[in-house]
Parts: structure tokens; C-alpha cells; sequence
């Protein structure tokens, strides 16, 4: 069945290229799809285009199957092209013509599109509220571990004094960045397409109005054009929020595999976190955090890989649209995935407190003891020279009982300014 369907069949081939992999994707949009349609069928019955006993009959069928995606038994079998034409079979099946009235003043294109705004705005309040439970779980562990050093590195250099603390809380307040740009997104999605159609809009006096307050739009997508230009580019919008989030998990996915490694030896995990190898008994591999690192630098790519489907395409509807989708939900669950298992693996990590009484790190502490001579009067520069020598000659002392007192330094986090950020974000 095809919503298209003008009384002749198309090729067998054709039929399996154009609908890819639709039906599967179509199982989680489905419910977003019922919630457009309930809000079309009322706004159909304010405006007289059905009776009220029509549009109670296709909103309390609409319900039950909404209850079946819910529970998991709604299918789309290979006879139907999309969650659209097995949505209205259902309802002609069940209520005859009155099933067939769904489908006034609307376009399956504008179905697609304002189930895909509904999903996103689903799908990135969630990713919000993951990473909120990852940040609160980093400030966690940053206020746990404040007062143990961990060598900073430049160049992957040692350099300063660093801490668990203002590494775990470092990665907290880059999430607060990433919840920037998901409100972003956010806000390109909460806008309803529903009432565009075809992209030009339609004849019927519909009401926009009363279906974008039905569905919990805060605005609708005025102009039909615009709202279809929108297909894509919403998409779009989701996978530059995604890629944040991922670039910040990928970072510290890599300064965990490297942490783990036993030429640094600053944090380990307990054995059922991590993984062995075949031949090599002593093994214990962070592949948990290799996949992160790997699934996110993928995630980065998607709003390249959704340009190059969507670029120079004139307005207006075309099929090149509906890859967008095979790109953007499987990314969204990969997102998630990397979110829980790397708020799951963390709250197990284990810190080394003692990493720093290794002598080859005391010349992370040579520009603290620099500063003291500074401060008791020596010019920068005489000192800085004086520092450079005793290095090179092998005579410098460290000076390890550092104070740094400045806000956002290791001996100051602010982790309450940077909790009250996030809340500000949220």
C-alpha cells in the first residue's frame, strides 16, 4: 500500500531502492506520526472537514495505536512503504471511510516532516538530560578527587601541575558548551512544518495555529516553503548538537586510554570493565572507551555527511530527503549509547594518588617556582633564566607546596559557578 497509489504497481526494484531502509526507521518514528495525526483530526473536526463523531472515532483509534507502538506490537510489513500507509490502513480497516479522511489537507512530506520536529525535540530533551547526568557525575568526582595532582601536559609534554579535579571538572564545563548548542537545535525543531503539505501549502482553511499549540510547537514554520526547506536542515541542526557532545566524549575517551596505559598509570577500572586479550594474559584493554572515542569522531561526521546529501538542492521536495533519516536516527542512538556507558563506566574509575612523587614529574612545578621568586623580587625574565640553568646543570629544587588560588585554577574549581551555568543552560 502506498499513499501515492494510483491504481498500478511499480517495479519490484524500484519499490526496494525507493523505500531503503524506511519500514525499520519508520518503527521509531511511528509514535510521533500518531501525535500529528490526532492533532490533524482534531483540527480537521474544528474546521468542519469531519464530524465530531468522526474525529473522536479516529482520535480514540489513533490512541490504540499509539498503545501498540507503545508495547512494542506495531509492525509495518513489507506491503506497506511507510509507518504513514500502514497508519491509514489501520484506521480504514478499522473505521472505513472515516480512516480514509485522515489524509485531507495534508502531505505525506509534511507528515515526515513534523513527525521528525517532534522526534528531535523528544530525542534531544533526553540527550539534555543524559548529559546532565554525566556533568553531575563529573562535578561528583571532581569534588571527590579535588586535592590529587595529575601531571598537565602541552605538546604531550609535561607541564603543570594539573588535578583530578580540574580535569573531571574541566570535561563537566565543556558539557555546558555542548547544552548550548542542543538548544539550538532544539529550538529549529520546535517549530511545526504541519499544514506546508506538499510544500505549498493547501486549500482548505486550515487552522496552523490550533495544531501547533495541540502538539506543543512554540511557533509554527510560517511560510509552506520555508517549512519544507526546513527537511534536512532541522536534521542538521540535531547532528551539529550531536557532534559537541561527541567531541567532548572522544577527547576524553583518548585521555582515558592513555591514562590507562601503564607508561601513565593515572587511573584504572575495575576487570569487568575492561577487556582482555587472546594471547596476552597481562592485558587490560579500554575498549569500552576505544568504541566512545571511534563512535564519536563517526558522530562528527554527520553534519558533513547530511550537507552532502542536502547541498545545492533548489527548493521544493526531492527523494534525495528522505536519506536524511537513515543518517540522523542511528546517530542520535549512538549518542545515547556513548552518554550511558560513559557515565556507567565513570562512577567506577579509580584515581592513583600518588603519581606525582615520581621524580621525573618535579619540573612540572618549575613555573611555580619560578613565580615565588618573582614574588619575592626578581624579575621575570632574571628568573625565568635563573630557572632554565639550574635545569639544564641539574640543580633544580622544586618548590611543590604550590598555591593557586584564582578562580577555575586547581586550588579554586568553582564548581558551583559552573553547576549554576548548567542549570542556566537547562
Amino acid at each position: 500500500m502506498k499513499l501515492w497509489d494510483k491504481g498500478f504497481s511499480t517495479d519490484t526494484k524500484i519499490d526496494h531502492f525507493t523505500v531503503g531502509d524506511d519500514r525499520e526507521l519508520d518503527l521509531i518514528l511511528a509514535k510521533y506520526d500518531v501525535i500529528a495525526s490526532k492533532a490533524h483530526a482534531k483540527m480537521l473536526g474544528r474546521i468542519g472537514l469531519l464530524s465530531k463523531e468522526e474525529t473522536l472515532a479516529l482520535t480514540k483509534e489513533l490512541d490504540h495505536i499509539a498503545s501498540t507502538i507503545a508495547n512494542g506490537k506495531f509492525t509495518i510489513e513489507d506491503s506497506f512503504e511507510d509507518m504513514h500507509s500502514k497508519i491509514e490502513y489501520l484506521l480504514t480497516e478499522k473505521l472505513g471511510d472515516t480512516g480514509k479522511k485522515i489524509h485531507t489537507a495534508r502531505s505525506r512530506n509534511d507528515q515526515v516532516l513534523v513527525a521528525m520536529h517532534l522526534y528531535l525535540k523528544a530525542e534531544l530533551s533526553e540527550i539534555k538530560q543524559q548529559t546532565k547526568t554525566l556533568f553531575d557525575l563529573l562535578l561528583q568526582q571532581a569534588e571527590k578527587y579535588k586535592d590529587i595532582l595529575l601531571p598537565g601536559y602541552t605538546h604531550l609534554q609535561i607541564a603543570m601541575p594539573s588535578s583530578f579535579g580540574l580535569w573531571f571538572s574541566a570535561y563537566a564545563e565543556s558539557l555546558v558548551d555542548d547544552v548550548y548548542f542542543l538548544n539550538a537545535a532544539y529550538k529549529v525543531a520546535d517549530q511545526n512544518p504541519l499544514g506546508s503539505a506538499a510544500g505549498y501549502g493547501s486549500s482548505f482553511d486550515i487552522d496552523r495555529t490550533f495544531t501547533t499549540k495541540e502538539m506543543g510547537f512554540e511557533t509554527l514554520k510560517y511560510n509552506v516553503v520555508a517549512a519544507q526547506m526546513g527537511r534536512g536542515k532541522v536534521e542538521k541542526a540535531a547532528a551539529f548538537g550531536l557532534a559537541n557532545i561527541a567531541a567532548s566524549l572522544s577527547k576524553m575517551a583518548m585521555d582515558i586510554c592513555l591514562y590507562m596505559s601503564q607508561n601513565f598509570d593515572f587511573v584504572s577500572f575495575p576487570d569487568e570493565l575492561t577487556t582482555g586479550s587472546s594471547i596476552m594474559p597481562h592485558k587490560k584493554n579500554p575498549d569500552v572507551f576505544e568504541l566512545v572515542r571511534g563512535k564519536c569522531n563517526k558522530l562528527q561526521a554527520v553534519p558533513q555527511q547530511l550537507t552532502l546529501v542536502i547541498n545545492n538542492l533548489p527548493s521544493g521536495y526531492h527523494r534525495d530527503l528522505q536519506l536524511v533519516k537513515e543518517i540522523i536516527v542511528p546517530a542520535i542512538q549512538d549518542m545515547k549509547a556513548c552518554l550511558e556507558i560513559m557515565t556507567f563506566s565513570l562512577k567506577e574509575i579509580r584515581v592513583n594518588p600518588n603519581i606525582l612523587d615520581d621524580p621525573k614529574y618535579d619540573y612540572l612545578f618549575s613555573v611555580d617556582t619560578l613565580n615565588e621568586l618573582v614574588q619575592n623580587g626578581m624579575p621575570f625574565r632574571d628568573a625565568y633564566k635563573k630557572m632554565g640553568q639550574e635545569i639544564q646543570q641539574g640543580t633544580f629544587t622544586p618548590k611543590r607546596d604550590i598555591q593557586h588560588s584564582h578562580e577555575g585554577s586547581l586550588g579554586n574549581l568553582c564548581l558551583d559557578e559552573i553547576r549554576k551555568k548548567m542549570d542556566g543552560a537547562l
